[in-house]
C-alpha cells in the first residue's frame, strides 16, 4: 500500500467522520446518513490514492456487503442501530479484509464495556424502559485503532510485537 500524503489526508478525514459519529451518537443516538454516505463515497478515492488492485477492492466491496446483510438482519431483529449497520459497512470499504475482522473483535469489546457503563448508569439514576448504548462510540473507536494500528508507525510496531 502506498503511503502518499493524499492517502494520509483521506485516513485523518476518516478518523474526523469516526469522531463525530461518536459525539453525535452519544448525544443524539443518531448517526447521520450524509455521514455515513461520506465515509462510503470517500473509499474510492482512498483505493486510488494507495494504489490497490481490482482485487483488493473487490475484497472490499465482499466484505463490505456480507458485513451489511449480517449487521442488517442484526437490525432487522432490533439488536443493531440502522446507522451502526450503515457506518460498519462503510468501514468495511476502507480497512483491509483481516483487519476489519479485528476491528470487530475490538468493537465487540469495547462495545460490551460500554453496555456495562450505560446499564450501569441507566440503573444508578433509577431509569425505567429499555437502555439506548450509543455503539457508535464502540464502532468508531474500534476504527480509529484500526487506523492507528495500521498508518501510526509506533503503533502499528507496538500491534505487531505484542
Amino acid at each position: 500500500m502506498n503511503g502518499g500524503v493524499f492517502t494520509y489526508g483521506l485516513v485523518a478525514l476518516l478518523a474526523i467522520a469516526l469522531l463525530t459519529a461518536a459525539f453525535t451518537d452519544l448525544r443524539r443516538r443518531q448517526i447521520d446518513n450524509w455521514l455515513n454516505a461520506a465515509i462510503a463515497m470517500g473509499a474510492p478515492l482512498f483505493w486510488l490514492a494507495s494504489g490497490q488492485s481490482f482485487t483488493e477492492i473487490g475484497y472490499h466491496l465482499a466484505v463490505a456487503t456480507v458485513a451489511f446483510l449480517v449487521f442488517a438482519g442484526l437490525f432487522a431483529l432490533k439488536a443493531m442501530g440502522g446507522g451502526d449497520v450503515k457506518l460498519l459497512t462503510a468501514l468495511a470499504l476502507w480497512i483491509e479484509p483481516l483487519l476489519f475482522l479485528h476491528m470487530l473483535m475490538v468493537m465487540a469489546i469495547a462495545g460490551g464495556i460500554l453496555t456495562i457503563l450505560f446499564g450501569a448508569w441507566h440503573i444508578a439514576r433509577r431509569q425505567q424502559g429499555k437502555v439506548a448504548i450509543p455503539y457508535g462510540i464502540a464502532i468508531a473507536g474500534a476504527g480509529l485503532w484500526t487506523l492507528a494500528s495500521q498508518y501510526l508507525p509506533a503503533v502499528k510496531a507496538a500491534t505487531l510485537s505484542g
